[in-house]
């Protein structure tokens, strides 16, 4: 008699089949395990080193110590997965951060708005900041803001404009290639060297010709506005640039000339962008500090003989909480106005950011050709 494993090829081949299957499988199921573990791991540890950073554990390196060996060992057998499970977590971190800091700010200015109640941002009211005599108000503070803001934009605008059109749509390209790249090259210029430039040339020069208070909101706002220019010089250019080259070339077939393709295609199409940009440079020059903190000459009243005197001197949020950091006693009534004017400049910058968002979204709907 004869064996049938031995005499059954096709018995012993499928049996080998089915094992290698098995085996296949199991290792599938313990690369799912793994991915997992890895997976499961590196939130775990990060939940874990934040909570240990805000609740100040002495446990918090040794958490992130884990979280990057974890990593490591992750980027060696699972790369793909650890790529991304780390870059979710960057994001998720980011959006908490934000969004602890907000909290942060609104629960520190709770003291402020107990105490001085509506009339901190009621433009009705006195308008008056006086600590010693119990006044609080940051509506001076908010319309310096404003203004030296207008006056900023005013600058940045036109010139920002211009700019970008002759960088995307004059220039010839040797030209743009060098342009470009200087003007990105301005807004990495730290703040402080534009406000010691507005200290000791602006001011003097603005103060003496126009004979108006030192650390007027006119030469504030000129500063600023170059220090906006080129977010809104590189904004600007990259809605421009975006505009698509067959609505040009169809301008140009039908005998219009550059600068009127310029003016009735170009811009219309891009106008979206451009007022992104604008927006953004708005959001620039509100958010401000050191120049304006240099200039100014934190004088917390609103301007005189009206309100609406650029060529006088006040404060503004920013500045306002510079100046005032350190000489401020901690969890007094004046400790919170400063964290409420942080909450007031923060909803209004939020708000130019979230604006500018989707007019950039209305731009891309246009040029793609959905109303």
């Amino acid at each position: 008699m004869f064996d049938n494993r031995t005499t059954n090829p096709l018995s012993a081949v499928t049996q080998w089949g089915h094992a290698r299957v098995a085996s296949l499988r199991r290792s599938i199921d313990e690369l799912d395990r793994l991915s997992l573990l890895l997976a499961v791991g590196q939130i775990t540890l990060v939940v874990c080193s934040f909570a240990g950073f805000l609740l100040q554990s002495l446990w918090t390196p040794l958490f992130v110590v884990l979280f990057l060996a974890v990593s490591g060992l992750g980027w060696v057998y699972r790369q793909a997965l650890t790529a991304k499970v780390v870059t979710f977590l960057m994001t998720v971190s980011a959006l908490v951060t934000l969004g602890l800091i907000a909290v942060f700010l609104v629960l520190e200015s709770i003291p402020a708005f107990r105490t001085a109640g509506l009339e901190l941002i009621n433009p009705f009211g006195e308008n008056v900041w006086s600590s010693s005599q119990g006044s609080y108000s940051l509506i001076p503070m908010l319309w310096g803001t404003i203004l030296t803001t207008i006056v900023a934009i005013a600058v940045a605008g036109p010139l920002g404009i211009a700019g970008a059109l002759f960088i995307s749509e004059i220039a010839p390209g040797w030209l743009r290639d060098i342009v470009k790249p200087a003007v990105e090259i301005l807004a990495g210029i730290p703040s402080i060297v534009y406000g010691f430039i507005g200290f000791t040339i602006v001011n003097p020069y603005v103060t003496d010709r126009l004979s108006v208070s030192p650390g007027a909101m006119f030469a504030i706002g000129v500063v600023i506005g170059f220090m906006a220019l080129p977010t809104v010089v590189s904004v600007a250019e990259d809605a421009l640039a975006a505009v698509p080259n067959a609505m040009k070339d169809g301008s140009l077939a039908v005998g219009a000339t550059d600068w009127q393709t310029i003016g009735s295609v170009t811009l219309p199409a891009a106008f979206s962008g451009v007022s992104a940009a604008v927006l953004l440079g708005i959001g620039r020059a509100m958010g401000e500090t050191m120049a304006a903190t240099v200039m100014i000459s934190h004088s917390r009243r609103l301007p005189e003989p009206t309100g609406y005197n650029v060529f006088d001197s006040t404060e503004t949020l920013t500045t306002f909480i510079a100046s005032s950091y350190g000489h401020v006693t901690p969890g007094g009534t004046f400790w919170s106005a400063l964290f409420a004017a942080g909450v007031l400049l923060m909803v209004i910058v939020t708000g130019l950011g979230i604006v500018s968002q989707l007019v950039e979204m209305r731009m891309r709907r246009t040029l793609g050709g959905n109303q």
